[in-house]
């Protein structure tokens, strides 16, 4: 037999009044055991002992009460649910009261962080037993009876599920989509619920605004009473009303994010309202303001409250020391007094200006006697001159001197003790920040603006600040205001940083203090000689003409001088060898030399040839140029062929290409016999297919293809 669901089970019993069985449905208040569940508080801010033991307490009995509560049976948890008043009101007590993420952290005691995680679990488990319908197969609700039940007993509501999502929705997201995804089918009502519940929320907005002196363009326009204060806005109103509104606001926007990250099918009853469209007015109004009223207020009190402790400890290390002289006049060379005294005094109201007083003039007095030359604030990296504030220092040898001097070249000198190393700002970023200042202050120089720039880190706001209210450092208030910018040279000139191909070369002037004058020509060079000297001057002519001379002087025989025959015959004493007298060695060679000679004679260059020679070798040239026309004349032949053997000629050319190619077709019986003659059958043939086979090739179908050309349309009729 199935079983049948709680809402329709029966139960049987004795009553114990009158001691006979009865029947009673399964979700009576009968059956409701009597159980008083205590509310929650949230736990202690300090660590006080009595405080502690009393949320530790309750928190046990909540925590002990929940765990029974989820041991009944199906029908029992139910009972107990529905009919006890105690349990939703515990439920609820902790739902409004349980700390959120943003809250301050508290330096709870570790049993109170313990059972507080202990209580957020049971509380967890219970409401999600309460969101469902079906735990077995033997134990469940009718579904539509389900959603009556928690609608119309106010088990859930819109802002119980908005609290679940903030409280348990970071760790138990997919739990809590189930949960209130299983609410929403089951029970459709909370959806125009949700849809009532969004004006209070977007008035939750409008009140804000209203709070913090702002309109929304989307709140009504209603006339404001004469009694309500206008100025109030988020930077004049007091702290605790400014706390309370930034962490109301903080909650509702944090419970709405975690609503739709949990739920996204609400998206569409908030669009309804023109949620979007409201936050994002709402966030541009407001959230300016209350951003730069909290930020004034943090450094206001930051300032007031964490500097003062550090202000007292310098004045009295200072205080401590006054007696050192020696080591006052070297600190004040290198981070001024002064300057920092000023500086305590813009940042602290409450400077006590009596010890200030003394401790300025004890460090005067220090300089008395020793000729003072004070390093101001500098931020050239050059190492600066030496004092004469360190003058008993001159036991030390040169080398310590050259080591204080790098390491003060290393880096930039400190702007006073409270003073941080910045970065340099130069170019148009530096450019930029004058012309800010000079935008406001147009009466003050460059040089002055750029001063008080790099004093203040390069703050604009700052110098335009202390220029306006007169808390300037002593220094630059003692500069001319009308102070213009003075340019600063190239530390790397063009002359030692140029690198081209004529660096260090026999005229560069920048490498070499002496150059060769003599070889520098200005303007085109002049010859001293003319063509007619060079036209005149033969001694290249003289030397070619004695050395071509020898190619023509042949020496058969070599005059011997006296005492050199002994000379030779000492050399060469063997007798003829006569073996190859009759070989006739090279003589049939095709490359002898009178075969050379022949095919192109010597001659003499015209150049090298007397006068007289010249004339009758070209007279020679000539007349050989007439005989070898001559006798081309000769060889010519005038005779014109007959035409006919030409064709014939070029026929038979035609007919062995054709049959080096391969071509065997014979056209004679196209041509057929001599006109008037007839014409043989084959003949006729041979013409017939030629005539009905001629379109295949060249270009003899013209008018075939025209027809198509313009049966497509391409050709206009």
């Amino acid at each position: 037999m199935p079983a049948l669901p709680l809402d329709k089970l029966q139960l049987t019993e004795r009553d114990p009044k009158t001691g006979k069985l009865r029947t009673l449905p399964a979700l009576h208040p009968e059956i409701k055991a009597d159980r008083s569940f205590v509310l929650y508080r949230p736990p202690p801010v300090v660590r006080d002992p009595a405080l502690v033991e009393e949320f530790l307490e309750r928190a046990k009995f909540i925590a002990d009460d929940l765990n029974w509560l989820l041991d009944l049976p199906h029908d029992k948890f139910w009972c107990q649910v529905i009919f006890d008043e105690t349990l939703q009101k515990c439920l609820d007590s902790y739902l409004r009261y349980a700390p959120r993420k943003f809250d301050a952290l508290l330096d709870c005691h570790p049993e109170v962080n313990d059972m507080q995680k202990c209580l957020h679990r049971s509380v967890f488990l219970t409401f999600l037993r309460m969101s469902t319908h079906k735990e077995s197969k033997d134990h469940f609700i009718t579904p539509s009876v389900f959603g009556e039940i928690i609608y119309n007993n106010f088990l859930f509501d819109i802002p119980k599920i908005l609290d679940l999502c903030v409280l348990f929705g970071k760790g138990n997201g997919l739990l809590l989509q189930k949960m209130i995804e299983n609410i929403f089918t089951q029970q459709p009502s909370y959806f125009s619920d949700l849809d009532e519940t969004l004006p209070t929320v977007l008035q939750v907005f409008n009140n804000i605004l209203h709070k913090c002196g702002l309109q929304c363009e989307g709140a009504s326009a209603e006339p404001q009473k004469l009694e309500e204060k206008v100025n109030v806005t988020p930077g004049n109103m007091p702290l605790q009303e400014l706390k309370d509104i930034v962490l109301y606001l903080c909650d509702t926007c944090t419970t709405l994010w975690a609503f739709l990250d949990v739920f996204p099918l609400a998206c569409q009853t908030f669009q309804k309202h023109e949620f979007c469209y409201r936050l994002a007015s709402f966030y541009e109004l407001a959230i300016p303001e209350l951003e730069s009223a909290i930020k004034k207020r943090h450094y206001e009190d930051n300032s007031r409250e964490n500097i003062q402790p550090f202000i007292e400890e310098f004045l009295q290390i200072f205080t401590s020391v006054l007696q050192e002289r020696r080591f006052l006049r070297d600190y004040d060379e290198l981070f001024p007094v002064e300057d920092d005294v000023s500086l305590l005094q813009q940042a602290s109201s409450t400077l006590d200006e009596t010890r200030t007083a003394y401790i300025l003039q004890a460090v005067e007095s220090a300089w008395e006697g020793v000729d003072r030359r004070k390093a101001q604030v500098v931020k050239d990296p050059t190492p600066p001159a030496a004092s004469n504030g360190a003058s008993a220092i001159v036991e030390s040898t040169a080398e310590d001197m050259e080591e204080l001097g790098a390491a003060y070249a290393s880096e930039d000198e400190c702007a006073g003790a409270a003073a941080a190393p910045i970065a340099k700002v130069s170019g148009v970023e530096l450019d930029s920040l004058i012309s800010q200042v000079k935008d406001l202050l147009p009466d003050l120089g460059e040089g002055f603006i750029l001063a008080c720039l790099e004093e203040y880190s390069y703050n604009t706001e700052q110098v335009i600040n202390n220029i306006l209210e007169d808390k300037l450092v002593p220094y630059l208030d003692k500069l001319d205001r009308t102070m213009q910018r003075q340019l600063k040279p190239d530390p790397t000139p063009l002359v030692t940083s140029r690198y081209n191909v004529f660096q260090n070369d026999e005229f560069d002037v920048f490498s070499r203090d002496s150059v060769d004058v003599s070889r520098i020509q200005k303007g085109k060079r002049r010859e001293k000689d003319t063509t007619r000297s060079l036209l005149n001057d033969k001694r290249l002519v003289a030397e070619q003409k004695e050395r071509y001379s020898q190619y023509s002087v042949i020496v058969e025989e070599i005059p011997v001088q006296q005492g050199e025959a002994q000379l030779y015959k000492e050399d060469y004493e063997d007798e003829y060898d006569d073996t190859y007298d009759g070989n006739q060695v090279g003589a049939n060679d095709a490359d002898s030399d009178d075969e050379l000679i022949s095919r192109r004679p010597f001659t003499i260059p015209q150049v090298l040839r007397p006068k007289g020679q010249e004339e009758v070798l070209e007279e020679e040239e000539e007349d050989e140029e007439e005989e070898e026309e001559a006798e081309k004349e000769r060889t010519k032949d005038h005779f014109v062929q007959d035409p006919a053997v030409l064709r014939e000629r070029a026929e038979a050319r035609r007919l062995a290409y054709l049959a080096r190619k391969g071509h065997k077709h014979d056209s004679s019986a196209v041509v057929g016999n001599v006109k008037g003659h007839g014409q043989n059958r084959e003949t006729v043939q041979e013409r017939r297919k030629k005539e009905a086979n001629k379109s295949t090739r060249a270009n003899h179908n013209r008018r075939v293809m025209a027809d198509r050309k313009r049966n497509k349309g391409m050709i206009p009729s």
